[in-house]
């Protein structure tokens, strides 16, 4: 995932590093006179870091929109606290002044995705970004008896 400007502009570099590499070697492995099924042998991995990285690209520009994913059963809440900072255009060194922490604790939660986070300190966090977080509970169907 990534989590601020530098690492989405290494990114965007390494998107167009990337597609150039896949076509250079495609190209190659024509010249070498391997069929079609053995180049894409070769290239499919190669071209799956590439999808990879593309999606990690767009899903930082949809956070950057405001765009999230729907949360389930509070699984994700640090991730989606994750993308509610990356969203706001907030840096990891803005949140923790905010919150009165290093930015090494922000950076370090953020690395583990908030894992084990208590629900004070999640709601601490959405209140210094200046999010709110709505839930609806959905019980399931009682059978009559």
């Amino acid at each position: 995932m990534i989590r601020n400007e530098p690492e989405y502009k290494r990114a965007v570099e390494r998107v167009g590093e990337e597609k150039k590499r896949f076509e250079e070697t495609k190209a190659q492995l024509k010249t070498q006179g391997l069929t079609d099924e053995e180049i894409q042998r070769v290239i499919d991995p190669i071209e799956s870091f590439h999808l990879q990285l593309k999606e990690e690209v767009e899903s930082y520009e949809r956070l950057k929109r405001g765009e999230f994913e729907e949360l389930i059963n509070l699984r994700g809440l640090g991730h989606l606290l994750i993308c509610v900072r990356i969203a706001q255009g907030i840096s990891q060194r803005e949140l923790a002044e905010r919150l009165g922490v290093k930015e090494s604790q922000v950076s370090r939660d953020e690395r583990n995705e908030y894992h084990g986070i208590t629900l004070d300190r999640a709601n601490k966090i959405l209140e210094v970004l200046g999010a709110q977080l709505s839930s609806k509970v959905e019980l399931p169907n009682k059978l009559s008896a």
